[in-house]
């Protein structure tokens, strides 16, 4: 008996040391100095200065094309073709208890639809996709395929998502990848790079004469802070973009805040969400095409009259009745002011954390999270007095106000999308790090001083395109909207 209670001894110690090893090995303390001067810093500040000497805002007639291409895939093929969309079986994206199971049908179609813009010679596409995200590896895919298409670059493309939590998976690698978007399935990126890119081509084939307005609406009502409740603020703007071409064909750009998640984890059928009853609704009720980008929608939830998919159309639709309502009072004109900005952001080094200190050492991480870049995107974009800035990640609700107040000083509106082509987590106000729970500690990859860091970059986007340099175009020549 003695022996054993001293082997059991000697095997707990022993036990107990490789824990030690494995901890001093796997662990290391969360990092909390902001640390202004680090090297990735000073290479974005370096590369931002480059970006706002080589940025031009020009004011010039309008030209604009719209375009879809349906994302829906076909399921139950007995040969796959991911060129034609045709699987045997395919994953949803969005919850991580589906357990990576099998969509069984559809609820409504997922689309993509761009809208092309051309002014004074400088071309931009919005590209808006009924999925949880944009992952890098596709958006790089199609980004290749318009530039060989059109000549296009990336900085001219403004990608963005609706975050339907009821999209196309199997895009995902890795631990966290895979939770979100079930099993790993190459053929999905092939499909989903290729709506993205016929969409926006098509856009461009069908650029002509075409008036332009900005605007929006207060959809408080239909948003609430799922983080910290009423000791939080929510950004309440629905922000809307309106373009009529000269033959009368129209398109809205509608973005806002909530998460599109009042279809659970329960619905296993592709839908668009409460983004897709909004689509669908504005295009029946005014014709043409109507596209949305999430918004800022970190800590913000819906607020549906009820769950499910009949809430999830009652909360698209109502918010489509004040679109339609908004509308009116937008003011279009044929001559705009148009720029674009953007930039390269060096990240730091991955902080993702066990407990409130203690985090993974950064090679741990990465063996967890999808692959992930040195670098990730930003950017702005003019369209006459409204800005629109692109996040590759959930952006804060909260961290979308300070940037609205900031570009109101400048005589400008802002407006901030979420998913604009890469993914690096959430991005939350830094008061909130500390709290537990799934936005501060295990989707939040890179740290407490990244808001103030993106922040700043996205401020210097916004006085980028701040200034119209050239004004090539006539305002005598506007050509004026056609309005029902």
């Amino acid at each position: 008996m003695k022996r054993f209670f001293r082997n059991a001894a000697l095997g707990a110690a022993v036990l107990l040391i490789l824990a030690e090893v494995l901890g001093v090995v796997l662990l290391d303390g969360v990092r909390m100095d902001p640390d202004l001067d680090a090297p990735w810093r000073r290479a974005t500040r370096e590369r931002l200065t480059e970006a706002r000497q080589r940025t031009q805002t020009v004011e010039a007639p309008l030209r604009a094309g719209f375009s879809r291409a349906r994302l829906t895939p076909t399921l139950g093929a007995a040969v796959e073709n991911p060129v034609r969309g045709e699987f045997k079986s395919l994953p949803l994206a969005g919850y991580g208890n589906r357990n990576g199971k099998p969509a069984t049908g559809t609820l409504d179609d997922l689309w993509v639809k761009a809208v092309a813009l051309e002014v004074g010679g400088r071309t931009g596409i919005v590209v808006a996709a009924d999925a949880l995200i944009l992952p890098r590896d596709v958006t790089e895919a199609a980004v290749a395929q318009i530039a060989q298409a059109t000549g296009l670059r990336r900085d001219q493309l403004y990608f963005g998502a609706t975050h339907t939590h009821c999209g196309l998976g199997g895009w995902g690698e890795r631990l966290v990848g895979e939770a979100f978007a079930g099993p790993f399935h190459p053929g999905v990126r092939i499909w989903f790079a290729g709506r993205l890119a016929a969409a926006a081509t098509n856009a461009l084939a069908d650029l002509t004469p075409a008036a332009l307005g900005t605007g929006s609406f207060d959809a408080g009502r239909f948003v609430r802070n799922r983080l910290v409740g009423d000791r939080g603020q929510v950004d309440p703007h629905f922000n809307l973009v309106s373009i009529r071409q000269s033959d009368g064909d129209a398109a809205v750009i509608g973005s806002f805040s909530a998460h599109a998640t009042v279809q659970g984890a329960d619905v296993m059928q592709f839908s668009a969400d409460y983004p897709g009853a909004w689509q669908r609704s504005v295009e029946q009720r005014q014709g043409g095409m109507a596209l949305f980008l999430a918004g800022p929608v970190g800590s913000h939830s819906p607020r549906p009259p009820k769950g499910g998919h009949d809430g999830a159309v009652q909360l698209g639709e109502a918010l489509a009745a004040e679109t339609l309502g908004a509308l009116p009072g937008i003011s279009l004109t044929n001559v705009i002011v148009f720029g674009q900005a953007s930039v390269e952001a060096d990240l730091p080094e991955l902080q993702n954390r066990v407990t409130d200190s203690l985090r993974l050492r950064p090679w741990a991480a990465r063996r967890l999270l999808p692959p992930l870049a040195p670098r990730t995107f930003l950017q702005a974009m003019r369209l006459r007095d409204a800005v629109w800035c692109s996040t590759p990640c959930d952006y804060s609700g909260e961290l979308a106000l300070d940037l609205e107040g900031a570009a109101c000083r400048l005589g400008l509106t802002a407006a901030v999308t979420s998913f604009n082509g890469d993914y690096v987590g959430y991005v939350i106000p830094g008061k909130y790090y500390h709290l537990d729970g799934y936005e501060p500690r295990v989707m939040n990859f890179y740290g407490p001083y990244v808001p103030d860091y993106f922040d700043e970059i996205l401020r210097n986007l916004i006085q980028s395109v701040q200034t119209v340099e050239s004004r090539p175009g006539s305002v005598s020549g506007s050509i004026p909207a056609n309005r029902n």
